[in-house]
């Protein structure tokens, strides 16, 4: 049995998977991962139903995302290996986001976008045919400046959260299509997991976290 955890973004989801169903579930849209995760797990596993200790692989969401909710969803997937034995696995929102693309029939140039906040973009390029290929790594970038660097003769698709709130910008770029996937599917998560050695996982910050900006903005003389 696989279990699922995504906290990447304002939304807190998780899942369960074995080799003949699986669910997934909204546990809240607004960053309430410290209070929602835990109790949301032992919900799915009481719905099955399953013990924890029935849970032999856990797929995790690693980043890139805000801050709070990967620190949380990663310490989570590790206590919860830590005390099972079950192994670990992680994924990144963006690679779940294309991925989730390339089951709703895109093909092409994708750009996976998580919301940053600050006005900001989590981003990577995808080329999406008979497989999802990353073109790039994921890295901070503003709105414009995706839009000012979109290149190419095939229409981008861009997904994600980011794709919701920028969607204004975005449809700047000609022939771009904005996919709103509100937050990675830990149904895809654990699909993309299931196929994958376990490793140590770490969160993947691709910026600095908020508290730390602040601080130093307000250092400056």
């Amino acid at each position: 049995m696989i279990l699922g955890i995504e906290t990447a973004t304002t939304a807190c989801a998780a899942g369960l998977a074995d080799s003949e169903r699986s669910v997934e579930s909204l546990l809240a849209r607004d960053r309430r991962h410290v209070e929602v995760l835990v109790p949301g797990i032992q919900g799915l596993l009481a719905a099955w139903p399953a013990m924890l200790r029935d849970v032999t692989r856990i797929v995790v969401d690693y980043g890139p995302g805000l801050f709070t909710g990967l620190r949380v969803g990663v310490a989570t997937a590790r206590a919860l290996a830590e005390a099972t034995g079950a192994e670990l696995v992680g994924v990144t929102s963006l690679e779940v986001y294309a991925t989730q693309a390339a089951a709703r029939g895109v093909s092409g140039p994708v750009v996976a976008v998580v919301d940053g906040r600050r006005g900001e973009l989590f981003a990577q390029r995808f080329a999406l045919g008979d497989a999802v290929v990353a073109l790039d790594a994921p890295h901070v970038v503003r709105p414009g400046d995706l839009v000012a660097g979109a290149t190419g003769a095939a229409p981008v698709t861009f997904v994600g959260d980011g794709a919701i709130r920028y969607a204004g910008d975005l449809a700047a770029v000609p022939g771009a299509t904005c996919l709103g996937i509100a937050w990675p599917s830990p149904e895809t998560a654990m699909a993309l997991g299931a196929r994958r050695d376990p490793a140590p996982v770490h969160p993947l910050y691709v910026r600095e976290a908020d508290a730390v900006a602040n601080f130093a903005t307000r250092s400056r003389p």
